[in-house]
């Protein structure tokens, strides 16, 4: 890759990291054991929760909140369209059916009234996505799942240490997953956890993640288990491993750390971008801690002359990777396909996405790395710009 290439996303992996895997290698305790018990204990302690059970995605997280809260085939899990099909797929997999709520006007989170429009009396639960690690209205969301004595389940793939109104994301509704695959804000190369202060909930996810035996049938081949165990029902293949447990504790004690320097990015950008009339920043309210997984911009499309695809392929050619967050569900072939959606069914998500674009923010990006960043994206919008506004910065 080009030296002055800037990713999208670096993995902030450092020696203590690779000293912790190589330890577990060398204990010869690979899968899931000890250390992915100590991971849990920690996660536990850091958000604040009775339980957290290491899992092999956030995807499984998902799949395994939705096994303990015992959804039946052909109800219903509201879901917002604007998230990634995992959301969404988990549902199919339990044999629910799929529901999508549209997002709030100028937001990426899914709006609770639009959400309440869904309801129907097969309605068990809804999954909120806290996008781009913004919590959303949890608030609004409780009193709905009151109201209509539905679940509130969260996705939490992007939103570790977020907080809504003080309260840690993962203590607030009944279950919360999170993501540790590679670009996520805390990484086990691929992982998740799923948290709970339910105690029922909680042995239920942990008999399941490993084929519905009992519980502590990992330690079997132990000095301190035994060759006994029972299946108790037909579960998942959704543990840990150890050496992803051992790279998960070093970057949780790092997780402080790199809020911060996610945080200094995501003011700098705010800083160097705040005057480009052609773009819309993410806004931050007080009642909320932002984890900043990512910094998504909208361009204003009525003030340029090129697309949001152009735009990216811009950004491309010199140099700097991008994302988009996200191609709502509803506009994908299988989704369209089996639930009967179309364009035009959801216009907030539509509006966000045909306009979104995802910058590079990341704890190892270096100071000139996102003043370059930014003023590519300013380029850019000064060269496609319809009205042909010039900024004193650039003069």
């Amino acid at each position: 890759m080009d030296p002055e290439f800037i990713p999208f996303h670096r993995p902030s992996i450092g020696e203590e990291e690779v000293r912790a895997v190589a330890e577990v290698l060398r204990l010869g305790w690979l899968t899931m054991g000890p250390k992915t018990r100590e991971f849990e204990q920690a996660f536990a302690e850091y958000i604040g929760c009775r339980y957290a059970i290491a899992v092999s995605s956030c995807t499984a997280a998902l799949h395994l909140a939705l096994d303990a809260i015992g959804l039946k085939p052909g109800e219903e899990v509201i879901v917002p369209t604007n998230t990634f099909t995992a959301t969404a797929a988990v549902v199919a997999h339990s044999g629910g059916r799929i529901v999508f709520a549209d997002t709030l006007e100028n937001g990426f989170n899914i709006d609770s009234n639009s959400t309440e429009l869904k309801i129907s009396p097969r309605t068990r639960a809804v999954i909120a996505v806290h996008v781009a690690g913004e919590p959303c209205n949890m608030d609004a969301l409780e009193r709905l799942g009151k109201r209509h004595q539905l679940t509130i389940i969260e996705d939490a793939a992007h939103a570790l240490p977020a907080a809504w109104l003080g309260h840690m994301i993962g203590t607030i509704s009944p279950l919360t997953a999170f993501s540790f695959y590679a670009t996520k804000t805390l990484t086990t190369g691929e992982g998740g956890m799923l948290t709970t202060d339910c105690e029922s909930m909680a042995e239920r996810a942990q008999v399941m993640r490993l084929h519905g035996i009992s519980r502590d049938a990992w330690n079997r081949y132990s000095g301190e288990g035994t060759w006994h165990y029972e299946v108790m029902d037909a579960g998942f293949k959704y543990n840990m491993t150890d050496f992803q447990a051992a790279l998960g504790l070093c970057q949780l004690r790092r997780a402080n750390e790199f809020l911060r320097k996610r945080e200094q990015i995501a003011q700098s950008y705010r800083d160097l971008l705040s005057d480009v009339e052609e773009i819309e920043l993410p806004s931050v309210g007080p009642e909320i801690r932002h984890a900043w997984h990512l910094f998504i911009i909208r361009l204003r499309l009525e003030k340029l002359n090129i697309t949001r695809n152009l735009f990216i392929e811009e950004l491309w050619k010199s140099g700097i990777g991008t994302s988009v967050h996200f191609i709502p569900l509803h506009l994908h072939p299988y989704y369209s396909t089996v639930l009967g959606y179309r364009r035009g069914d959801f216009p907030n998500a539509e509006r966000t996405f045909d306009r979104c674009i995802s910058l590079p923010i990341f704890p190892s990006m270096q100071p000139g790395e996102v003043e370059r960043v930014a003023s590519t994206v300013r380029r850019i919008c000064k060269e496609y710009c319809i009205a042909q506004v010039y900024y004193a910065a650039d003069v």
